[in-house]
């Protein structure tokens, strides 16, 4: 079993999983000065995972910072952020050639504050600005994303018990 950390989080990944990359890492991404990546990107045997977290929970922050992050994920000014992540994401896979598999990405927010009806009306947002099934007009051949999904660490835990989710601290969220 390989483990994922970004901040106080930690995913397990199990061994069967083609690739695991830490893809915002400066070594690994490179171009940080002018575009944006996700967290990880993840390889499994039929899709491409890319893996965005967001602890505003996380032990070491300040409350006044967790405050504007609650504020920006419900004036949909995260989304923007979110948006940018997976496109230059996307788009320097391409570049590369590596783009082969369906992408799934996957938000992350460890909050304790994400109920369900924020998360549901979240995720409806971020498809339209995706875009997730692309022009009406059915100009695109391929779609950009196959499907996305945002989690707090409990819905994360139920939809995906194979890759374990946890705080290093072992302060529950």
């Amino acid at each position: 079993m390989r483990v994922l950390e970004e901040g106080d989080l930690r995913i397990e990944i199990p061994d069967d999983v083609q690739s695991v990359e830490k893809f915002d890492d400066h070594g690994s991404h490179g171009l940080s000065h002018c575009m944006k990546a996700v967290d990880f990107i993840i390889e499994t045997d039929s899709h491409i995972w890319f893996i965005e977290i967001k602890d505003p929970d996380h032990p070491q922050a300040r409350e006044k910072d967790r405050q504007r992050f609650l504020r920006d994920l419900q004036s949909s000014e995260l989304d923007r952020d979110l948006v940018q992540k997976f496109r230059d994401s996307f788009l320097y896979r391409w570049a590369e050639d590596r783009i082969t598999k369906p992408i799934r990405y996957y938000i992350i927010i460890a909050s304790n504050q994400l109920d369900e009806a924020l998360l549901l009306s979240r995720i409806d947002a971020l498809k339209q600005k995706l875009p997730l099934t692309g022009p009406r007009s059915g100009r695109w051949k391929r779609r950009l994303v196959e499907g996305c999904g945002i989690y707090n660490l409990r819905t994360w835990k139920g939809a995906f018990p194979e890759f374990p989710l946890s705080r290093i601290s072992g302060r529950i969220s």
